[in-house]
């Protein structure tokens, strides 16, 4: 394992004390089935000092910031991205951020995106797989907030949940290990299906944990464009097309069984390296830096997916790094 500190992980989690608050007030001590684990700043530099890394992305993870009301949603969206940025600026060569928005409130989550690109800095947009009223990314009420996106050029981290009807599911097994995955690939197959992605094809998207199924199932979900001339007519380059346009992180996934076929959908030019610290703990961000150093990928092939491509995708990290971005 190499300690020189040149990857950028662009799926790094925070647990701010605020937010965590707010989640105990709730009752809410979990996320994804895994309770919540420590978190500070500090903790983050050491992980990523043992490991090489040297920025990560930092995002908020599910559950997110709405929970039925938009304006408590809009006060700790704001909340959570100001101290985001602070953080950035305490250490603004080893942070950046995913700034979040309260959706399914698209009329503040425009107003909290624009604010944190143009305000506070950030590097883009965390948006959750699907919310607490059952929608998904790609329904056309969300066509507003996406259509800024796609003004701007912005970079989108999509990021599970769980789905709204995941109590219903007669299964024991903690919703990180099976439903996260899931919920990735319906939201990632409905920016396709919907035509979500035909219609912003400016913005960039990056899945979490490779995509979750979506290069296992890609072939099937093309099946559709036989079959259905509105599909084809709203969404005319097919499924495989705008999920090739799309980014993958390496989070849980530096595997054989899970870079074999997403190398099979992308090249290495869109797969980013993603540790998922803290929620997976530090022994899995090890895991993650020997399974892309034993993977089939060249040397140039790794430096692409542990640092170029996030430079490129990510124009304000690679500013903040200045002559470290080359």
């Amino acid at each position: 394992m190499s300690n020189q500190p040149h990857r950028i992980d662009v799926h790094h989690h925070h647990i701010q004390d605020h937010y965590r608050n707010v989640l105990r007030d709730m009752s809410i001590g979990e996320a994804g089935g895994r309770e919540l684990p420590p978190w500070s700043g500090e903790l983050s530099l050491g992980v990523m000092d043992r490991h090489g890394i040297a920025m990560s992305v930092l995002s908020l993870s599910t559950p997110g910031t709405h929970f039925g009301d938009d304006g408590a949603a809009r006060v700790l969206a704001r909340r959570c991205n100001e101290e985001s940025a602070e953080l950035v600026r305490t250490h603004p060569t080893r942070f950046g951020f995913f700034a979040t928005v309260p959706l399914p409130d698209v009329d503040g989550a425009i107003a909290e995106a624009v604010y944190a690109l143009d305000e506070l800095g950030a590097d883009g947009i965390v948006l959750l797989s699907s919310h607490s009223d059952g929608s998904y990314l790609g329904d056309p009420r969300f066509d507003d907030l996406l259509a800024e996106f796609d003004r701007r050029g912005t970079t989108v981290f999509v990021h599970p949940v769980e789905p709204v009807f995941n109590g219903d599911i007669q299964v024991s097994i903690p919703t990180f290990a099976m439903e996260f995955t899931f919920d990735t690939t319906r939201a990632a197959f409905n920016l396709a299906y919907t035509g979500a992605v035909e219609k912003f094809p400016r913005v960039k998207y990056i899945l979490s944990h490779a995509g979750g199924t979506v290069p296992y199932l890609v072939a099937r979900f093309d099946l559709l464009w036989f079959t259905d001339d509105d599909l084809a007519a709203r969404a005319p380059q097919g499924g495989s097309t705008y999920l090739k346009s799309m980014y993958f992180d390496t989070a849980l996934s530096a595997n054989p069984h899970a870079l074999s076929s997403l190398s099979q959908l992308v090249g290495a030019d869109h797969v980013l390296f993603g540790s998922d610290y803290p929620f997976a703990p530090e022994i899995v961000t090890g895991m993650t830096v020997d399974g892309l150093a034993a993977s089939a990928y060249s040397a140039d092939e790794l430096t692409a997916i542990e640092r170029t491509n996030a430079l490129q995708l990510l124009p304000t990290v690679a500013r903040r790094l200045g002559a470290g971005a080359a």
